[in-house]
């Protein structure tokens, strides 16, 4: 395993999912007064930024990462990104059942990363 490739594809997967979140759930609390196309509009654009991180993310990693083993690293860092966004900016409550479904995602990680 390529420990350098494998950290530079999680750090900009984690910035990708930091704009990729706000893209898709910001507006929920920040625009929701405004009309859904204003807000499609900003999301895009927050978007964009999401796209310049994550398409190198990926490029970096399908070096030495298998598509399968890309995807579970993309789907964990996405729930690592959007828990606390969902309980510290839209302030939601951790339920029990997120636990079992970050356990699911860790028992993914070790099936996808074991051979």
């Amino acid at each position: 395993m390529n420990w350098s490739v494998l950290g530079q594809t999680a750090g900009l997967l984690v910035l990708s999912n930091i704009f990729m979140t706000m893209a898709w759930y910001g507006h929920l609390r920040d625009l929701k007064d405004k009309p859904w196309l204003i807000a499609a509009l900003v999301s895009w654009g927050i978007a964009l930024f999401e796209y310049l991180l994550q398409v190198p993310a990926n490029r970096i990693g399908y070096t030495t990462l298998s598509l399968p083993q890309l995807k579970i690293m993309q789907e964990v860092i996405t729930l690592a990104v959007f828990v606390p966004f969902m309980v510290l900016v839209m302030k939601q409550p951790i339920k029990l059942d997120f636990v079992w479904a970050g356990l699911c995602m860790v028992g993914a990680v070790y099936f996808v990363f074991r051979s």
